[in-house]
C-alpha cells in the first residue's frame, strides 16, 4: 500500500482482508489476508491482452509497481500512460528511469502543456485527479499519441488518505478534498476518456467485456463495504471510507452505463500492502498484491462488471 499522509497520491490505508489467518495486527481489523502464492517467474500479466493501459498514481506504490509489472511482462502494452502530480519531482525519480529504458511508457501531469526532461508531460502547481482542464488536456494528449486507435485499460489507482479522520475531528474542508480527489476524480477521469475506451471497445472483435477489450479499473477498498465496516472500525478514517464508498457506487453506475458501450467497469481492493510509508505488519509486500492484481485482470469478465472484488478475485459485499 501506498500511503503518503495527507498527501495528494495514495491508494489505500491498511484494511482488512477477506481471507481469515490470524488475529488483525495494526489498522487492519478484522482478520488480516492472507497473500497469494506465486511459484517462481510466474509472470501475472502473462494473460492480459491490453494493447493501451493508463493508471493514474503511477510515482510509487501500487501505482509504480503496476508500471513496473505491466512493463516486465512477456507482451507488454504498446502504450502505457502514467500520471502522477510531479514527474518531474525526486519522488518520480524511479519512473522517470523507467521511461528512459522503455520507449512505450509515457508520463503524464495534469496541467498545461510544459516540462524539461522530454516526456510528454503536463504541468501545473495545483493539478490532481480532480482538475477537470487538466484532465482534458491530458485526454488530448493520449489521444493525440494513439493516433487514432483506442485506449483498453483505464485504472484508477491514485487517492488521498487522512489517517486522524474521526467522526469528532473531521471537518468539510477534509470530506470535500478528499471526495473530490478519491471519488469525483475518477469520474472525471472516465468522463474524459470515455471517447477512447468506446472506441478501442468498437475495434474489438472479443465478445462480451473484458480489460484487453475496454475497461475501467477503479482501485478502492474493503473500507469502503458498508457491510465490512464493523470489522475495521476501530480506525474510522472517516473522510477516506466515505469517499471510497462513494467510488463503490460510482463504479456499479459506470457499469450499468458503460457497459451499453462495451466497456467493463470493475472495482478493485488491492488487500492489506507493505510499503514504505504503509504499516510494516501488514501481509502481502506490493509485489504480491499487484501479481493478484493483474492475475484478477484476464479473469474478469460482463459477470464481473459492476463488483468490488479483491486482489484474489473474491468478491467483497457493498
Amino acid at each position: 500500500m501506498d500511503i503518503r499522509w495527507k498527501g495528494k497520491n495514495h491508494t489505500h490505508p491498511p484494511a482488512v482482508g477477506t481471507t481469515p489467518s490470524r488475529p488483525a495486527r495494526g489498522r487492519g481489523g478484522g482478520a488480516g489476508p492472507v497473500p497469494p502464492r506465486w511459484g517462481p517467474g510466474k509472470a501475472a500479466m502473462a494473460a492480459v491482452r491490453a494493447r493501451t493501459v493508463l493508471l493514474t498514481g503511477s510515482n510509487r506504490g501500487i501505482g509504480l509497481e503496476l508500471v513496473k509489472q505491466l512493463l516486465g511482462a512477456p507482451r507488454p502494452p504498446a502504450w502505457i500512460f502514467a500520471t502522477c502530480r510531479d514527474p518531474e519531482g525526486p519522488r518520480a525519480q524511479e519512473l522517470r528511469d523507467l521511461a528512459s529504458k522503455h520507449p512505450n511508457l509515457i508520463l503524464v501531469k495534469l496541467g498545461p502543456l510544459g516540462g524539461r526532461h522530454g516526456f510528454q508531460t503536463l504541468f501545473s502547481s495545483t493539478a490532481d485527479v480532480a482538475n477537470p482542464s487538466a484532465i482534458t488536456d491530458a485526454a488530448k494528449i493520449v489521444e493525440g499519441k494513439l493516433n487514432g486507435t483506442g485506449l483498453n485499460l483505464l485504472i484508477n489507482n491514485a487517492g488521498i488518505y487522512t489517517p486522524a479522520s474521526s467522526l469528532e475531528s473531521v471537518d468539510a474542508e477534509e470530506m470535500i478534498r478528499t471526495y473530490k480527489t478519491n471519488a469525483v476524480g475518477p469520474m472525471l477521469m472516465a468522463q474524459a476518456f470515455l471517447p477512447l475506451l468506446k472506441k478501442a471497445a468498437q475495434e474489438s472483435t472479443e465478445e462480451g467485456l473484458s480489460c484487453s477489450k475496454a475497461a475501467i479499473i477503479n482501485i478502492s477498498t474493503i473500507m469502503g463495504s458498508i457491510d465490512k465496516t464493523p470489522e475495521s472500525f476501530f480506525k474510522p478514517v472517516i473522510s477516506y471510507r466515505c469517499s471510497k464508498a462513494a467510488l463503490n457506487m460510482l463504479t456499479k453506475c459506470q457499469a450499468l452505463t458503460y457497459g451499453e458501450a462495451g466497456i467493463l467497469c470493475v472495482a478493485l481492493h488491492p488487500g492489506w500492502v507493505k510499503t514504505d510509508m504503509g504499516s510494516q505488519e501488514a501481509d502481502l509486500t506490493v509485489d504480491t498484491s499487484v501479481r493478484g492484481l493483474l492475475s484478477v485482470l484476464p479473469t474478469l469478465s460482463e459477470k464481473h462488471s459492476g463488483t468490488l472484488l479483491n486482489w484474489e478475485g473474491k468478491a467483497i459485499p457493498w
